[in-house]
């Protein structure tokens, strides 16, 4: 069999796991297709990290800010909130501006920050929107405080809704699945859209400044507006995710938004290998279904061999994810699937 064969029958092979992925999760529980759900939602907000932290070389310990953002923007449009209720085609491009917007707002000021100082402004970013999306419900309700935001659209199309199961062509399809394959849809185009950008000129600029801005600003490179195009870029594709969030919960509160969960978006890009798209997949899948696959094994294997349970499954979960990432940083410091240039800088090898 021929090269390009080969690699084609893999492709259709992949393409008809993921279409029946969700069929074969639902054998073993509707929560499992919630969970692949969450999962792609990961693989969104990590693509879009990459674009900062790995493409552009840009440290942000906030970026869950923006996924807050997009959250909250399709709650308010989409809600009884304010008795707005737009489809869901309107909401989440807005959602995905206001996200860029403020993705430039937090870039503006940070243009100078490097390393540590930047991480630690943008940590600093992520909370204040957190601190105020707690605190905007006086004098004037906007975000409901600390109580969120409840009784969200879901998304519809017609007469369909993606919350409820329906019967499409003799197949009886739940409202997870259906909102599988339209997270699937988005998620392949946010993909190609990475890849275009990493091969396009203002990928290699983004390079340039990751690997050296001095030295990339002395070739006529514009570092000001190109640091602020990642930020904008990557804030965009977490508001999207956010929005998407907003309507499969149906209900979205500041606690969905904390500082765990920017640290643990940033650990599926390093984890997976900053710099590489199929990488930061690989890593965000990997840290959405494991500690999951854990949650579920670790009480009944203590069931078994100890007739109860000695440790709450929430601890050894945790314990057991904290030190595979010691692990991997330990014997993978370039990640599972670093990009070469990521690899030669860590392992000095050459190509």
């Amino acid at each position: 069999m021929k090269a390009p064969l080969r690699v084609w029958a893999g492709v259709a092979l992949v393409v008809v796991s993921l279409l029946l992925l969700p069929f074969a999760l639902a054998y073993a529980g509707t929560a499992w297709v919630r969970i692949a759900n969450f999962a792609i939602l990961y693989v969104l907000l990590a693509l879009g990290l990459n674009i900062v932290v790995g493409f552009a070389g840009l440290l942000d310990l906030g970026y869950i800010a923006f996924y807050a953002v997009g959250a909250y923007v399709y709650a308010l449009l989409a809600s009884a909130h304010f008795n707005l209720h737009l489809p869901f085609w309107i909401t989440l491009p807005i959602g995905a501006a206001v996200a860029a917007l403020f993705g430039i707002v937090l870039g503006a000021p940070t243009l100078k920050l490097r390393g540590d100082y930047l991480a630690i402004v943008t940590l600093g970013f992520g909370e204040i929107v957190r601190i105020f999306l707690v605190n905007l419900s006086r004098p004037v309700n906007i975000t409901n405080g600390p109580q969120g935001i409840a009784g969200i659209d879901p998304f519809s199309i017609g007469s369909m809704d993606f919350s409820k199961s329906e019967n499409l062509l003799g197949v009886d399809v739940s409202g997870p699945i259906k909102y599988y394959y339209l997270l699937l849809a988005v998620t392949v185009a946010v993909i190609v859209v990475n890849i275009r950008l990493q091969n396009s000129r203002i990928g290699r600029a983004w390079e340039a400044i990751r690997e050296d801005e001095v030295a990339a600003r002395s070739m006529g490179i514009n570092t000001r507006n190109l640091k602020l195009l990642a930020f904008a870029m990557g804030a965009s594709f977490g508001g999207l995710a956010g929005g998407m969030f907003s309507a499969i919960q149906g209900f979205i509160s500041p606690e969905s938004f904390i500082l765990v969960e920017s640290i643990m978006v940033v650990s599926m890009v390093v984890l997976g290998g900053m710099g590489n798209i199929w990488g930061v997949v690989l890593g965000a899948l990997l840290l959405s279904f494991v500690p999951e696959l854990l949650r579920w094994t670790v009480g009944p294997v203590q069931e078994a061999l100890f007739g109860r349970q000695l440790v709450e499954p929430e601890v050894i979960r945790m314990l057991i994810f904290g030190f595979a990432l010691v692990l991997i940083m330990l014997f993978r410091p370039a990640g599972l699937l670093p990009s070469e240039v990521r690899r030669r800088e860590l392992t000095g090898q050459s190509t």
